[in-house]
């Protein structure tokens, strides 16, 4: 019988009330995981070459696909070392259209419907059930929910497990699904699935559901509610809690931990007793094409294309008033193209015109990237004396705030107040001034059919910084904060928040490390916006040539910390402890 067919035997006949019968069934899955194999190094990359497995929510440009990607890429290179020919599989609930930017076409594909989290699980049901409403220990709510959490698992671990067996998937990489949990039922089946195989798993961790979140019981009285607090939501059921926790992470036979910083690791270890020879920690790298020199005429090439992708092909861009666009947000939610905003209603922009004053957020539509101050922020520089009246008496300037990612469903309040951050802006200054601001939405797009016709490449995320004056990234919180570090590799100055967890911040900008591997960063103010901030900005804008010398010395902080190499030496030493992780349960 063959490991799928013996699994879903177990499951068929589980009988499965609540969620101390799941919490059961995943004790006994785990402790009949087939036993430990000690392979010999060529025997264990034989093994894990059949076929490795990337499993997360979605595939698009956010930071966690452009991340798989490099994972990936420095796999195929290692395996490739050993003359292995490696399959890659990539399994998600979803794949945009804009996955083609991070998978390479013989790169292969697998979609299981209804696995992607949050708001596009079960149209955001299922997770309202167990993070949005009330879910009393012992209730028929409670088992209700866990039924329904359990039937949903039992579809995924067939669909999931049928996969891996067909494919002689060895070594499965699942990419924040086991820490950020916007989909229970998935997370349930990988841990039945990888235990019933006897599955080799590296759990590649981003973000972790404590991480801006906390009960309501442990915040202090003047404390403001946290990002991800709705997590414990009902973290009084002791037999969903006792589970969820066992779950998120899971301690595996077969599965290591790989947090993207420091903190992670050590959280890990101390607070929730991980063996410290199952937690690592995996830094990120930068391309070479990060560091290219952009000449003028280069960056005239990147913002021609971008006019493009912004016009739907045409030469210069017609805008749509904000005010207008609202009233349609519903539509474009559905069917998110690019676009510019302007104050009034079909103007015609050049993104090339001379005096472009550019501000880039290169992130996505979520209310933690704080996107809205950025625009309060040039409020409150519009109103700075200095550099309004230069604006102002000099028509040929134009400001474009450009955000790059696109917004998810579940995030269309936090774009309606990106939107009305810009109509205050504009309400704020004169006419003549107010028509010359603009905000773009490329939501991920980085081609238009057009480019064929004159020869041009797509661009690429090394590209889109270029079109940058200064980047933007006043983020509440981050995993790690890769905006920091791949403007810095391109030679764009940056104005970013100390975000949430400080040490991770800390650790991005190398506050403890020699000054020549430190990040110069602009800090965004979180009280106010002083003169001398002010001045600064301005200068950033106006006076770029002034800030050569912290341009120069972030180029050289990131080449010393940030290489390809670096992560292909980290994924040998994580398979050599995947291998010899027998040695870690012998008395």
């Amino acid at each position: 019988m063959s490991l799928h067919s013996d699994m879903m035997n177990r499951i068929a006949e589980a009988d499965i009330h609540n969620w101390n019968d799941i919490s059961a069934f995943v004790d006994n899955i785990a402790a009949q995981s087939p036993g430990l194999i000690h392979y010999s190094k060529n025997d264990f990359y034989e093994q894990c070459g059949k076929g490795i497995g990337f499993i997360t929510y979605d595939f698009g440009i956010d930071g966690v696909s452009i991340e798989i990607f490099k994972y990936a890429e420095a796999l195929e290179n290692i395996f490739k070392e050993k003359s292995i020919s490696l399959p890659l599989h990539f399994i998600a609930g979803d794949f945009h259209e804009k996955a083609d930017v991070v998978l390479k076409p013989q790169w292969r594909r697998f979609q299981i419907d209804n696995m992607n989290g949050w708001n596009k699980w079960g149209n955001g049901s299922s997770f309202s059930k167990l993070f949005y409403e009330d879910m009393p220990e012992g209730s028929a709510v409670s088992d209700t929910v866990a039924k329904d959490m359990w039937h949903q698992a039992c579809e995924f671990a067939e669909k999931l497990g049928k996969y891996l067996e067909d494919n002689n998937i060895g070594l499965l990489i699942p990419v924040n699904i086991p820490t950020n949990p916007g989909n229970f039922a998935i997370m349930l089946a990988i841990t039945i699935v990888s235990e019933a195989f006897g599955t080799y798993v590296l759990s590649s961790n981003h973000d972790f559901y404590w991480e801006g979140g906390k009960p309501a019981s442990e915040r202090a009285p003047d404390e403001s509610p946290g990002v991800r607090d709705h997590f414990f939501r009902n973290c009084d059921n002791r037999p969903f809690w006792n589970l969820f926790t066992r779950l998120y992470p899971w301690d595996g036979k077969r599965w290591i931990q790989v947090n993207i910083n420091r903190p992670q690791v050590e959280a890990l270890i101390q607070k929730f007793d991980f063996n410290p020879q199952k937690v690592s920690e995996l830094g990120t790298s930068i391309s070479e094409t990060f560091f290219r020199r952009a000449s003028r005429l280069f960056i005239k090439s990147v913002r021609t294309r971008m006019n493009m992708i912004l016009s739907g092909g045409k030469e210069r861009i017609t805008t749509v008033s904000a005010q207008n666009h609202l009233k349609e947000l519903d539509t474009w939610m559905n069917n998110q193209k690019p676009l510019m905003l302007s104050y009034k209603d079909r103007e015609q922009v050049d993104l090339n015109q001379d005096r472009t004053l550019y501000c880039l957020q290169p992130t996505r539509v979520v209310g933690r990237k704080r996107i809205e101050m950025d625009l309060q922020m040039l409020k409150a520089l519009f109103h700075y004396p200095k550099f309004a009246e230069e604006f102002k008496q000099n028509s040929h300037y134009q400001l474009v705030l450009h955000i790059t990612g696109p917004t998810p469903v579940e995030h269309r309040g936090d774009l309606e107040t990106v939107i009305q951050a810009y109509i205050e802006l504009c309400k704020s200054v004169d006419e003549d001034v107010a028509r010359r601001i603009y905000l773009a939405f490329s939501v991920g797009n980085d081609y238009h059919p057009i480019f064929e016709e004159y020869g041009y490449k797509a661009l690429s995320i090394e590209d889109i910084y270029h079109l940058a004056t200064v980047i933007l990234f006043p983020s509440e919180t981050e995993g790690r904060g890769l905006p920091i570090i791949e403007s810095s590799a391109g030679g764009i100055p940056i104005i970013c928040s100390q975000y949430y967890p400080e040490a991770v911040f800390e650790e991005v900008v190398g506050s403890d490390l020699p000054d020549e591997e430190q990040i110069k960063y602009i800090l965004f103010p979180e009280d106010g916006f002083s003169e001398s901030f002010l001045k600064t900005v301005r200068q950033l804008l106006l006076e770029r040539d002034k800030f050569q010398s912290l341009i120069e010395h972030n180029r050289k902080a990131v080449h010393l910390r940030y290489s390809t190499e670096m992560i292909r030496r980290k994924f040998k030493a994580l398979l050599e402890v995947l291998r010899n992780i027998d040695g870690l349960y012998d008395n």
